[in-house]
């Protein structure tokens, strides 16, 4: 296939994606925390609590509808640009993106017409009801979406069938239960929790730099700043299972998170660096040009044991037979074996020959792993992009253990009732709300530029996957959607800021 074709598609698509991870984060944070803020309100009776939960609910209001609008172009896209892949994986794929559509956005777009205009139209216990079932909808969207990730990033629960050349789904709770999946999805959600805190207490700060709506500010703040330590607690937790998770999956993704060339035994972790920019798999260069790394954390953090050995990109590559390890070039032969016998097998079926059709169906299951290897022109190629990966894993990792150490202090400078006299950490918390989008973003180039070269890992690349389409109209639609979501992201920005400075009293 043209390359410039897979190019622009794979823009096109990340375009999408990282627009949409503007919007959603807010979202999935911001309705728990405006479901928290109403529950105040509504075992209170504080009137207070009404307008302040009635603010936040706005803010979450313009978010959501212009994240929906990202969010149904991306799926699209899958037919438009990626046929190919929709086609190979439609029926395990498509079921979890229907069950989303269904079930959970149906779920948050009707009570969503209820919390927003049901003010004093229905009783204030439903209003609440209403509230905290579209924050749960809000994340089981999530949920459905992100095990559908999970799958591409390790699929699971699935029957090849050479017949209609499509992955059939076997087991559904494989699928969902996956741990990569699950893993995934707790890390991502707890990251718009995060986001979303950080947004809370960001625009608070603001509100008390301005000395205007104080009492509002810090109320908000506290809620904002407790939610987010804990849920800032769990990131970091949920982080190190999807590490470990990475590890056992997709070991070149880990060893690209850490510029990793040369395997090792009781690895450590790079806290600070710079790689060597001259450094390939064929030199043997050094790896950094300075680094500072923790001791035997990442084969803690990677195997759960200070002692095991982590594979470098040269091991998976070229393979190394003293720790057991198949290099690239043996499964790229398994690969093509498994795609002459699909091949023969097709031949077979032609001629109905029930007995060759056996022979190479057999074979097909045994190298199936490996069918997407077949596709590759040389080892190499499994090496996603290694600056992109190591440094998006550690600005997001860095960014993390900030935000930690904001929401602490800020909750106990809040107990000190004086914050306001603190200008420095209230002008953190306002610059820290751009930083929490940094590190969502972050987050999502690991995840997708560290699984390259594969649109599923092990059976399908990228290349494989895209639509047979003019270069041009990929480039015309490119170009349009960089217009469109641009203007909404400036339109959102404006409305918002808007909102923000009438605040919780209109304008009064």
């Amino acid at each position: 296939m043209e390359e410039h074709l897979v190019d622009w598609s794979r823009a096109q698509f990340a375009l999408t994606a990282m627009y949409h991870w503007l919007f959603v984060p807010l979202t999935l944070g911001l309705g728990f925390i405006v479901a928290i803020m109403e529950s105040i309100y509504v075992k209170t009776g504080s009137e207070f609590w009404k307008k302040t939960t009635k603010f936040w609910m706005t803010i979450f209001a313009i978010n959501f509808a212009i994240g929906v609008a990202t969010g149904i172009i991306m799926e699209f896209e899958f037919g438009t640009n990626w046929a190919n892949y929709s086609w190979f994986v439609g029926d395990i794929f498509g079921a979890p993106l229907a069950i989303e559509g269904i079930l959970a956005f149906f779920m948050e777009s009707t009570f969503f017409a209820v919390m927003f205009f049901g003010w004093n139209k229905v009783d204030k216990n439903f209003h609440l009801l209403s509230t905290w079932l579209v924050a749960i909808g809000s994340n089981l969207s999530a949920l459905w979406i992100l095990v559908a990730n999970g799958w591409m990033q390790h699929p699971v629960g699935m029957t090849f069938n050479p017949d209609t050349v499509r992955n059939e789904m076997n087991n559904f709770w494989d699928v969902l239960l996956s741990p990569v999946a699950v893993s995934k999805f707790l890390h991502t959600i707890a990251s718009g929790y995060v986001m979303a805190s950080l947004f809370v207490v960001g625009v608070s700060a603001w509100y008390l730099l301005k000395k205007r709506d104080v009492i509002f500010a810090k109320n908000s703040m506290l809620v904002g700043a407790t939610f987010g330590l804990i849920t800032a607690l769990f990131l970091t937790l949920s982080g190190d299972e999807s590490a470990h998770q990475v590890a056992l999956k997709q070991p070149v993704k880990l060893a690209a998170m850490e510029g990793l060339y040369e395997g090792r035994t009781e690895a450590g972790i790079v806290g600070i660096g710079m790689l060597n920019p001259e450094k390939t798999l064929f030199n043997e260069a050094e790896e950094f040009i300075f680094q500072i790394e923790a001791p035997y954390a990442l084969s803690l953090l990677g195997y759960h044991d200070i002692h095991a050995y982590v594979p470098g990109l040269k091991d998976l590559v070229y393979g190394n037979k003293e720790r057991g390890i198949m290099g690239a070039e043996e499964k790229i032969a398994k690969g093509k074996i498994a795609i002459e016998a699909f091949e023969a097998y097709k031949d077979a079926h032609e001629l109905k020959d029930s007995e060759n059709m056996a022979q190479n169906r057999l074979i097909l299951d045994e190298n199936m792993q490996y069918f997407g290897y077949g596709y590759l022109k040389n080892p190499e190629q499994i090496v996603p992009p290694v600056a992109i990966t190591f440094y998006a894993f550690h600005i997001m990792v860095a960014l993390g253990g900030w935000f930690l150490v904001l929401f602490a202090l800020v909750l106990f400078l809040l107990t000190k009732k004086d914050i306001e006299k603190f200008r420095v950490v209230l002008w953190a918390a306002v610059w820290s709300i751009p930083l929490g989008y940094i590190a969502g973003e972050a987050g999502w180039v690991v995840a997708e530029v560290g699984r390259q070269p594969w649109a599923i890992q092990d059976l399908m690349p990228v290349g494989v996957a895209a639509t047979h389409i003019a270069t041009s109209n990929v480039i015309i639609s490119f170009t349009l959607f960089a217009l469109l979501f641009t203007t909404l992201l400036i339109a959102e920005i404006k409305i918002m800021t808007t909102q923000i400075k009438i605040g919780p009293d209109g304008g009064h």
